[in-house]
């Protein structure tokens, strides 16, 4: 049940999140220049309105979009999005998280629907018309459905919010959003609930006090403080730090741990909120924006003008009444324990929060049997990975592991250690609840390597020489005589720098002209690279789809691009650039003999500014 409500926090939160740039530049133009701002400007004050009608609920919806269907997802969510804007003068932030997901989901519907049904040379057609169509379709839906149902939802909130603050029932939300900070659902919360309903607000009264129900940092602080005085040993040694962490930088992730240490604890800051929120209404605090990160400079520079002392005495009420009850929780119920363990428990759930997973199993080096390289598709990354440890692993001399790759999402559960990019380790982590994940950022010489070798190595040292098994790289090996799936007309040498959607454009019109894929390849391709980097290290990138892109692959080929002066593929240079369309296991040879030949950035560059057309031939394809 938490982790569905993280899943659907996140989700909420991931529409906002990447906007919220926006959302403080509309705040800090409506503080500054309204009529009743600092400095009024009647023409600067015109943003004012449009920004808040069209730009951020159109923002939010394109951003859900392209979550859910990509680029094209994005643009048509926007269009569903304008479609609940133009019904209605209220603020359409809730029809934008509907409508943009909404927009994304048909068009990735209808793409799966199209695969393999559009005849070539009309892909663009199809491609423009269907998110035009199905835009135009969604923006009156939104009109005459979606805008009225959200309007209501709208009406109903605004009036819960009003009931709680008519009857000074505000503050017992702190009851609730203290605990879920703990659990890392306040992105969630603040973001997805308080932020949209609070920016309405602050369009009709200038400011909104659910801008400061999450993000007031007294509350925290008052913790850390009381860990300063009632703490014990490296608790009270490192309390002060992080409440100036805290307070300053807006880090509230930094008290989390001290909550897990003494649990009972969470009621100072939970009671501190509740004060805190209760002098706000009383004294008339708020915010003429969301404030982010929760410290108490940008709590400050969200503050409207004639609003410092009520925002000011909520912060600091909320401090004190934390500081005090949780000296007197930790003096009487307090007991002593682990700063790392709790920072570790924190650790697990921030990752979860965001979908990931940190290493959770023990699992002993003597008894591994089984190493599985894991990415998205299967047939690139982690096949290159997977060889490379495999290499390492007999050049130590140890021969009973098996070392395989497979797609994420079909590891299997048998094995002891998943080796996964970093973003992947969630999934790996729910595919492979028995196993232990390691991390990467790139396939291609990455640090953990060796050390997983060194440690495997260490642990066979210390105890009895294990059984000798089959390893897999036997069925992984091409077999004598296979066919010639590097074509010379496929190596192409000094490319001019381009960016990586360009180049990966180019890989895929390479791969559609020799007839390895249909176009809707292409888009796997660029899918692939958004969720994270085909840039694998040591000057390499290797373009390829996701699993589900897979389905317009027609036969197995590779194109090779060398680009001499280099591409900044992300954090990564790239000079050599391998696409990789499989339909099976017929191109591990080749992706074996660019590992053996591109293992480090020398190798690499060495590679591009001196192989020829038929070297590169020749090598690759195993010819010599």
């Amino acid at each position: 049940m938490k982790e569905r409500v993280q899943k659907f926090g996140r989700f909420l939160s991931g529409m906002v999140m990447p906007n919220i740039g926006a959302f403080i530049a509309w705040g800090l133009i409506a503080a500054f220049f309204i009529p009743d701002g600092w400095f009024p400007n009647e023409t600067i004050n015109g943003m004012v309105g449009p920004m808040l009608r069209f730009l951020l609920p159109i923002l939010i919806g394109y951003t859900g979009g392209k979550a859910v269907g990509g680029q094209k997802g994005a643009v048509t969510g926007a269009l569903a999005t304008l479609g609940a804007i133009a019904a209605t003068e209220s603020t359409m932030f809730i029809g934008a998280m509907i409508c943009g997901p909404l927009g994304g989901w048909c068009i990735k519907k209808f793409d799966k629907a199209m695969e393999g049904h559009i005849p070539a040379g009309f892909e663009m057609v199809v491609n423009n018309f269907s998110v035009g169509i199905i835009g135009a379709i969604l923006a009156i839906l939104s009109i005459y459905v979606i805008a009225p149902v959200c309007v209501t939802l709208t009406d109903w909130l605004g009036a819960g919010v009003q009931f709680l603050v008519d009857r000074s029932l505000l503050p017992l939300t702190a009851v609730l959003v203290e605990p879920a900070k703990v659990l890392f659902l306040n992105n969630a919360i603040n973001h997805g609930v308080f932020t949209p309903i609070g920016t309405e607000q602050a369009m009709e009264m200038g400011k909104s006090i659910l801008f400061m129900i999450e993000s007031n940092p007294g509350p925290g602080l008052g913790l850390l403080l009381a860990y300063c005085v009632a703490g014990k040993g490296e608790t009270r040694s490192s309390a002060g730090a992080a409440a100036v962490i805290q307070f300053v930088g807006g880090i509230h992730e930094i008290y989390f741990p001290y909550v897990l240490m003494n649990p009972i604890v969470i009621l100072g800051p939970m009671i501190g909120n509740v004060v805190g929120i209760f002098t706000l209404s009383a004294l008339g605090g708020g915010l003429a924006a969301a404030a982010s990160p929760g410290s108490i400079i940008a709590e400050m520079l969200m503050t409207p003008k004639g609003g410092y002392l009520a925002n000011i005495a909520g912060i600091g009420i909320a401090a004190v009444v934390s500081f005090f009850i949780s000296v007197f929780l930790l003096k009487f119920f307090g007991k002593d324990a682990s700063l790392e363990e709790a920072q570790a428990q924190v650790a697990a759930s921030k990752a979860a929060s965001k979908g990931q997973a940190v290493p959770a199993v023990s699992v002993s080096a003597k008894d591994v049997r089984k190493i599985v390289f894991a990415c998205d598709a299967g047939m690139g990354s982690s096949a290159m990975g997977a060889t490379m440890v495999r290499n390492k692993l007999k050049d130590a001399g140890i021969t009973d592991i098996e070392v395989i790759h497979f797609p994420v999402g079909e590891i299997p559960g048998d094995c002891q250690i998943v080796v996964t990019h970093h973003e992947l380790s969630g999934r790996a982590a729910q595919r492979a609840p028995q196993a232990r994940i390691i991390p990467i950022k790139n396939f291609m010489g990455a640090p953990e390597y060796n050390t997983l070798v060194q440690e495997l190595l260490d642990a066979r040292k210390g105890g009895a020489p294990a059984p000798a098994a089959a390893p897999a790289a036997a069925e992984e090996t091409p077999a004598a005589g296979q066919p010639i799936l590097l074509e010379k007309k496929n190596i192409i040498l000094n490319c001019k720098p381009v960016s990586p959607e360009e180049a990966i454009k180019a890989v895929g019109k390479r791969m559609v002209e020799s007839g390895y894929v249909e176009e809707a390849y292409i888009q796997g391709m660029l899918d692939r690279e958004a969720s994270f980097s085909v840039a694998i290290g040591s000057h390499v990138a290797i373009p390829h789809g996701t699993e589900e892109s897979r389905r317009a692959i027609k036969k197995t080929g590779l194109i090779v691009m060398t680009y001499p002066e280099g591409i900044q593929w992300g954090d990564e240079l790239v000079r050599l650039v391998v696409g990789i369309a499989s339909t099976g296991e017929d191109h591990l040879g080749i992706l074996g003999k660019i590992v053996e030949v591109a293992e480090t950035e020398e190798d690499t560059d060495a590679l591009v500014d001196n192989a020829g057309v038929d070297q590169l031939y020749k090598l690759l394809n195993g010819l010599e």
